[in-house]
């Protein structure tokens, strides 16, 4: 078995079981950490746009800006499919809506209590 350490004085690398988490010390494969509730930190301002990039012209409504955590945000993009009447899926942080629905959606958001900002042409 060949070791490496860090700074840290942990296990990098093990040829049983492979990488290794820096954080929580566990292989690759059983960290715990990555399944830690992650908040993206933002400035407040939620912010709507479209996009059509690498879609062949098909365009989807972006929502940029939620500080939620992944279990709430799943949540919130479950409810805005359900305003617009449309599928999506979320990327990142990012809730995509498909279809151009930037006002209804800035509408929903903003009566919840967020501020929202329209962004892009």
């Amino acid at each position: 078995m060949s070791r490496k350490n860090n700074r840290d004085g942990g296990l990098v690398f093990s040829t049983e079981q492979g990488q290794t988490c820096p954080v929580c010390r566990q292989s690759s494969i059983k960290c715990c950490c990555r399944d830690k509730n992650v908040v993206a930190s933002s400035d407040g301002i939620v912010r709507v746009s479209r996009e059509t990039k690498g879609r062949k012209g098909k365009g989807v409504t972006k929502i940029t800006g939620l500080m939620l955590a992944p279990e709430a945000l799943k949540e919130m993009a479950l409810l805005m499919k359900k305003k617009c009447g449309g599928g999506g899926t979320i990327k990142d942080g990012v809730i995509e809506i498909q279809g151009d629905h930037r006002q209804m959606l800035m509408t929903a958001l903003s009566e919840q209590g967020y501020k929202v900002k329209s962004v892009g042409g």
